[in-house]
């Protein structure tokens, strides 16, 4: 961007790394297993919400597990992630304030090998981006709004932010 204004940069808030195992509840040790391997961060389970007879789901089953990751290690994996899709991604990927984007397979990431223990899993990255003073109408005490033009951040903003920090690709 060419404007000189702190404020109006965007950066990285939160990089979310889910993998879904579906009905299967025994995969899910092996997926929380490869997560917490990946990012070094404790995985958690994901749980249905409701009842689905036609996917053989009932409330409360296991259904995947995820992690969130902020800061340099938000960047970090997501670096890799990139790294992992050639650094293209698809314009229908990126949305006002977000990126979403999956992995067909974990040992197409950089440095990591198949593992006969944990077996063969995709996974979907969800990364979010923000301005400084977003905690204005998140924080507890005198929260206030932002401009709306001030939160939004536009496709077209991303897809500038990951040209320049990651080096990335986007096509139609």
């Amino acid at each position: 961007m060419t404007d000189s204004n702190s404020m109006r940069e965007i950066y990285l808030d939160k990089l979310i790394v889910n993998i879904g195992i579906g009905q299967n509840e025994n995969l899910f040790p092996n997926a929380k297993a490869l997560l917490e391997k990946l990012t070094g961060h404790k995985a958690i389970s994901t749980v249905s919400k409701k009842r689905e007879p036609e996917l053989k789901l009932r409330q409360g089953q296991i259904i995947g597990s995820m992690v969130t990751l902020r800061k340099d290690d938000a960047a970090s994996m997501l670096k890799m992630a990139l790294d992992a899709n050639s650094n293209t991604l698809k314009k229908s990927a990126i949305s006002n304030n977000s990126l979403n984007f999956g992995i067909r397979e974990y040992i197409y990431i950089s440095g990591v090998k198949y593992d006969p223990k944990i077996g063969m899993f995709g996974m979907n990255i969800n990364a979010s981006f923000t301005r400084k003073g977003k905690r204005v109408e998140k924080r507890r005490i005198k929260n206030s709004k932002a401009d709306p033009k001030h939160s939004r951040i536009s496709r077209e903003e991303i897809i500038e932010y990951l040209k320049n920090n990651y080096k990335a690709t986007v096509s139609e």
